[in-house]
């Protein structure tokens, strides 16, 4: 895990490097970065003004998850960078061990779901850095069929 957060960070800082124009003012194009919780590399790009794609890579107690996010944004009047935003998704996960030896059980190694999330978005002015905060419930259906209403957080992209 140790490696691959740091094989992450050199891929963000080249890719913020090397980019021909950072996003330094209130706007972005693409970012990449972190989010909590669960612990994800995340990459969000827009599409239009108001709608982007999002993708996570996520790492959790009980596996893996990747999950693909359609956002629609709308501006919070009064702070400049500041963005509302909602969609839907749909993820795929592989339970580890240890889930699968605390509920023997359940079938399967492999889950599927549908997503949601709402949050908000806020673009630091003069700097290629974003941050995020939102609540991402999903239900998975396939694997084990369950509402998780704990996912969401706080993710810091570097925005270009």
């Amino acid at each position: 895990m140790q490696k691959l957060i740091i094989v992450f960070s050199f891929v963000c800082i080249a890719a913020t490097v090397s980019a021909q124009k950072m996003a330094m003012g209130s706007d972005y194009k693409t970012a990449v970065g972190l989010k909590y919780y669960p612990f994800s590399i995340t990459a969000k790009t827009f599409l239009k003004q108001n709608t982007a794609v999002e993708g996570l890579l996520s790492f959790w107690n009980y596996g893996t998850r990747v999950t693909g996010l359609y956002e629609i944004y709308g501006n919070i009047n009064g702070i400049d960078g500041l963005k509302w935003y909602a969609g839907p998704g749909a993820h795929l996960g592989f339970w580890n061990n240890t889930w699968k030896d605390k509920y023997p059980a359940r079938d399967g190694g492999v889950q599927f779901g549908v997503d949601g999330v709402i949050g908000i978005d806020y673009k630091i002015a003069n700097a290629p850095v974003d941050v995020s905060l939102d609540w991402q419930p999903s239900y998975t259906f396939i694997g084990y069929n369950y509402f998780e209403g704990g996912w969401g957080g706080i993710g810091v992209r570097f925005a270009f």
